[in-house]
């Protein structure tokens, strides 16, 4: 099984990838801040008028209905779970606390990662708000809802293990595609969790070539470029010089064969016309390295490691 995963590791070699500095930009239209709320809560746009939608999110999260403009209306809900200006918000607080409790943090929607979380610490759900319910995860994992959270600077290529979250093949997949991944394990900075395991990340396939005749492999040019930190930060990421030196050492773990592919290629192909490149073939679950682009402020949460 190891040999198999850094098998997959090395034929990751394959994705030639380039940064275009790809970030996600906060919508200012009230349809665009009200989508990426629902997203968030519900895993989904939800459908129905403007009002009605807006209605129910402060419901759920403040329990009371507020005047004014629609758009100052969404953007209160909208600064409570994503603006960490002045102080983490409640996003920032859902994956330390569940960081706390179960040392991974869930791509899933806020519903269903607090309903899970209530079910395992007192076995049924609560009532309330998401901010109270959050509050009071908070007191069960860190003992009061003053959860630790402090700003870390995190330097510029600061690696980061990744895992394909689904399978990538060089025959079906097509430029403009998005890949999608996890964190594999948790990133550590100073003492400080600023990536935890589990958490997703997007890059977008830029060109595709078939594996041809005279020996020449199938290539995938993709970009790796955002990777979610535990403040809920969407960081700008690549594969550069350092991501590429860790994959070859973590490739010659499994000796030297695996590790030649990784570094010259496929081994034993002689070029010629009726000698056919390999293909790229990677299963669900392929790990690589990346790097942060920029030197980068986040919320994150002391560890044992300090």
């Amino acid at each position: 099984m190891f040999l198999k995963k850094i098998m997959s590791t090395a034929l990751c070699a394959a994705l030639f990838v380039t940064q275009v500095g790809v970030v996600r930009a906060a919508e200012e239209t009230v349809q665009g801040k009200l989508s990426a709320v629902e997203q968030e809560t519900w895993g989904g746009e939800q459908t129905g008028a403007l009002l009605d939608r807006i209605n129910r999110l402060e419901k759920d999260y403040l329990g009371a209905h507020n005047n004014g403009a629609m758009l100052e209306r969404v953007n209160i809900v909208y600064d409570d779970i994503f603006d960490n200006s002045m102080g983490p918000g409640l996003l920032t607080q859902l994956n330390a606390i569940e960081w706390g409790l179960m040392h991974e943090v869930s791509p899933k929607s806020v519903d269903k990662r607090v309903t899970e979380m209530e079910m395992l610490v007192a076995g049924k759900t609560s009532a309330g708000t998401y901010k109270k319910r959050i509050q009071d995860l908070g007191t069960a994992a860190f003992g009061g809802y003053s959860v630790p959270l402090e700003q870390v600077t995190v330097p510029k290529n600061t690696l980061i293990r990744i895992a394909l979250t689904q399978a990538v093949n060089a025959k079906t997949i097509k430029a403009g595609d998005t890949i999608h991944y996890k964190v594999a394990e948790d990133v550590v900075v100073g003492g400080m969790l600023v990536f935890a395991k589990g958490q997703p990340g997007e890059g977008t396939v830029k060109k595709v070539d078939q594996a041809r005749n005279f020996g020449r492999d199938a290539r995938i040019d993709t970009d790796f470029h955002t990777t979610k930190a535990m403040d809920g930060t969407d960081v700008k990421t690549f594969v550069g010089e350092e991501s590429k030196q860790e994959m070859k050492s973590y490739a010659m773990a499994a000796g030297a064969s695996v590790a030649g592919m990784l570094l010259l290629g496929p081994i034993g192909i002689i070029g010629g016309a009726f000698v056919k490149g390999k293909n790229i073939e990677l299963p669900e679950g392929t790990e690589l390295f990346i790097q942060t682009h920029d030197d980068t402020v986040l919320y994150a949460i002391p560890t044992t490691e300090r």
